[in-house]
């Protein structure tokens, strides 16, 4: 990292503009009538708040409910199963993100998989999968894609150059879901415990603030999309709080450094060359949301593993594990800490829920951090 990019990063983490932040928001939080319960939609916001112990920081009166941008926490088993059933064949590849290898499925992990002898390969891109299918001429290899409107465009990316190379070994399952309609229907379902929202910002990299615009006309909701930073978070809270105050609902842009209203038409020209909304998609903890996901559009469905390999899928819907408490957790009737079975049967080492598997998960998050105070953070 260059010294100017370092020194820009030391601001957003310096301890005085917290501490200045911290007090402007106390300050204008004794004003409100109640408590303001702020989601952050994004698993990487949940991580920075947790790791720089924001709640601590701040008033009593603002409360966290976190949401379900994390891409890993929301996959439901059925899926990691569908995963594990691909894997199988002594001719297939099954090739994926590093995230999705522990995430439990009804009876194992793509980890456990690959430990009895399936082919299951992590990446760190999605165009090593066209590499192995090159390698392996022998084998179908499959790339099971997940993620937010961010990693959609890798995913395009990757079917144009399989196309365009005319590699025929080559499949893709999707699992590409996306954030305003999982946003709608937590704020749809009553009681609703949200009052504001700090938006995505990497997902708003793509898709431009825009997106948002529908929520704010429908739900009446101050909306702010925010950096990662914890100066970010800080200002994105204050100007949340500053709105309520006012009895003003609009869409903030705090993270304008990257985000605009449009955000990147050539990567939402390319998503929705390959791309479509899916009909239905079930949600782990959330259940069934329509129009949530994406599938390949009929043109390239000689790619869609889901149709090639159809035989080989079961799409039986599978509950959580009964003690786990992840879908109330993303509702923000629960923390973390509410759960039975946090720390004790369920740890990132032994994970019986999503939210415990990714470093964005919530119960993830609380783990690794919840013990930290504000004396003892450590901002570097």
């Amino acid at each position: 990292m260059s010294l100017v990019l370092k020194d820009l990063f030391d601001g957003f983490r310096d301890p005085a503009t917290l501490q200045a932040l911290a007090h402007q928001i106390e300050q204008a939080a004794a004003r409100l009538s109640k408590p303001l319960r702020i989601m952050e939609v994004c698993g990487g916001h949940t991580h920075t708040i947790m790791r720089y112990a924001l709640p601590q920081r701040l008033p009593k009166n603002i409360e966290f409910i976190h949401g379900p941008g994390c891409p890993v926490c929301i996959m439901p088993k059925e899926r990691i199963d569908q995963a594990i059933a691909l894997a199988q064949p002594a001719n297939h590849i099954l090739v994926t993100l590093g995230d999705m290898l522990r995430v439990p499925g009804s009876t194992q992990s793509l980890a456990k998989a690959r430990s009895q002898g399936a082919d299951v390969r992590a990446v760190y891109s999605p165009l090593e999968a066209l590499s192995l299918a090159q390698q392996h001429p022998d084998k179908q290899v499959i790339f099971f894609a997940i993620g937010f409107e961010t990693t959609t465009p890798m995913t395009a990316a990757l079917l144009a150059q399989t196309e365009a190379l005319g590699v025929r070994n080559l499949f893709f399952h999707i699992n590409h879901v996306l954030v305003p309609p999982a946003v709608s229907a937590l704020l749809a379902e009553q009681p609703c415990h949200i009052d504001a929202l700090i938006a995505p910002s990497h997902v708003s990299v793509i898709t431009g603030a825009k997106i948002y615009q529908p929520l704010l006309a429908r739900y009446g909701l101050p909306m702010v999309v925010s950096g990662f930073e914890p100066v970010d978070v800080m200002q994105s809270i204050l100007q949340l709080v500053e709105q309520t105050l006012a009895g003003e609902a609009r869409l903030a842009v705090q993270y304008s450094r990257a985000v605009d209203w449009e955000g990147n038409l050539k990567a939402q020209a390319l998503i929705a060359r390959f791309f479509e909304p899916r009909a239905m998609f079930r949600w782990r903890g959330l259940g069934d949301i329509a129009l949530s996901a994406l599938q390949l559009k009929a043109p390239w469905q000689t790619y869609d593993a889901e149709i090639q390999f159809a035989s080989l899928l079961s799409n039986q819907p599978i509950d959580d594990h009964k003690l786990c408490i992840c879908g109330d957790i993303l509702r923000g009737r629960a923390k973390p800490q509410d759960c039975k079975v946090f720390a004790k049967g369920c740890d990132p080492e032994r994970p019986l829920g999503s939210c415990m598997v990714s470093s964005e998960g919530a119960c993830h998050a609380y783990y690794r951090y919840a013990k930290v105070t504000q004396i003892e953070v450590e901002v570097r």
